[in-house]
């Protein structure tokens, strides 16, 4: 079972065809349905009468759902991914979510925690489960200082402010508290070397092996790093878990390519400052000038409240080379206001709510490349209108 915040679906996906190339039966619940009512589904849908063949099941679990699960199944491992600010009118604050997946945990106290030994509140957890940790070994980027608007700035158990040996981004990092003494644990899978990464790809080591992670960003290493952590400790070999990773392709609404006549069209999902942060630095990888379109929903499952928006550092991206601001979504004019407070042009941006409108100023982008910033429903509804025109031809 995987969960978090960020990286869910990713990393599912990962360890789902890292086994599945490893030549086991695996099942998965692929299109991201990561409920209670959605995970039954998935055990339905793929029940065999009357195998008793040795089956896997790689499951993601939304982070409040994982108590109504861990209530009828005790699975092998429970892995928690990282910990964020993420539709506060659910969650609350970071130590709530914290909260309701430990909730589910206590139910299975003998589950393997194969856990982000890099997030500052998943340490010494005072729990009698098994624990494994994975983490980086070195940043990518050489930070030492936080950001003022990351997360879980604080020492859980003495609330003095973290200092780190190196930040990997948001809160995460190699941390300790120098008042009570609390820092990261010891990691048994480790990032050791980053030789390339580019707004397409990321050329690692994880452990001192080499591996090509095919999505871009610095959280999709983590993503990566993950599913390597938790296929090691199955036992399957690196070169399998290379293989894998080298055919891995985007799950949809993460970093999906989709050809819309001729225009190369990427979306990436979007939905908290720590993730939209991430997207944001990939954008800074490009050597090229951008064409960028910005969805912004404030559905149930985005978070009715889009002031978090102001958390993302927009900034950046006035460096940047913008030669379209496409902007879209229920809360398109909060978005332009952020974009204009930004210090990005005004004068480049076109504003609709209407996809058809969106879709033919994507058509008349200045480049070939164009990258969509969405939140969750803004991307599903994005997504459903171009299938319907027949640009994706499978919706889920």
């Amino acid at each position: 079972m995987i969960t978090g915040t960020n990286g869910k679906t990713t990393t599912t996906s990962m360890i789902y065809n890292i086994i599945k190339e490893a030549g086991y039966d695996v099942i998965t619940n692929s299109t991201g349905a990561n409920m209670l009512p959605g995970i039954t589904s998935c055990f339905i849908d793929n029940y065999k009468f009357g195998s008793s063949k040795e089956r896997y099941a790689v499951i993601e679990v939304d982070e409040a759902n994982l108590k109504f699960i861990t209530k009828h199944l005790t699975p092998w491992s429970i892995t928690i991914t990282n910990l964020f600010r993420d539709q506060l009118d659910r969650y609350g604050e970071v130590y709530t979510t914290l909260s309701k997946i430990m909730e589910g945990v206590t139910l299975v106290p003998n589950t393997k925690l194969i856990l982000n030994g890099d997030e500052s509140l998943l340490g010494d957890l005072k729990v009698p489960n098994p624990i494994t940790y994975f983490g980086f070994g070195l940043s990518p980027t050489n930070e030492k200082v936080i950001d003022i608007n990351s997360d879980a700035k604080f020492c859980k158990f003495c609330k003095t402010n973290y200092e780190y040996n190196f930040v990997s981004y948001n809160h995460l990092g190699d941390f300790y508290c120098p008042s009570c003494g609390y820092k990261r644990p010891e990691l048994k899978y480790t990032l050791t070397s980053v030789l390339d990464i580019t707004s397409d790809n990321s050329l690692v080591e994880f452990n001192n092996h080499e591996f090509n992670v095919t999505q871009s960003g610095v959280y999709n290493i983590y993503n990566a790093l993950c599913a390597y952590a938790i296929t090691k400790e199955l036992g399957i070999d690196d070169k399998t878990i290379n293989t894998s990773l080298n055919k891995q392709e985007s799950s949809f609404g993460r970093q999906e390519v989709i050809n819309v006549d001729g225009k190369e069209v990427k979306i990436i999902l979007v939905k908290n400052p720590a993730g939209y942060n991430q997207a944001i630095d990939t954008l800074c990888l490009s050597k090229d000038s951008l064409s960028v379109a910005f969805f912004l929903n404030d559905n149930y499952a985005d978070g009715r409240d889009v002031s978090w928006i102001w958390d993302v550092n927009f900034e950046k991206l006035a460096a940047l080379d913008l030669k379209d601001i496409l902007i879209s979504g229920e809360r398109m004019y909060d978005m332009a206001v952020r974009l204009k407070t930004a210090g990005i042009p005004t004068d480049r941006f076109k504003i609709s709510a209407e996809f058809s409108n969106i879709t033919e100023y994507i058509k008349d982008c200045s480049g070939e490349k164009i990258y969509i910033l969405a939140t969750y429903t803004a991307m599903i509804n994005y997504r459903k209108y171009l299938h319907s025109k027949g640009y994706i031809k499978k919706l889920w």
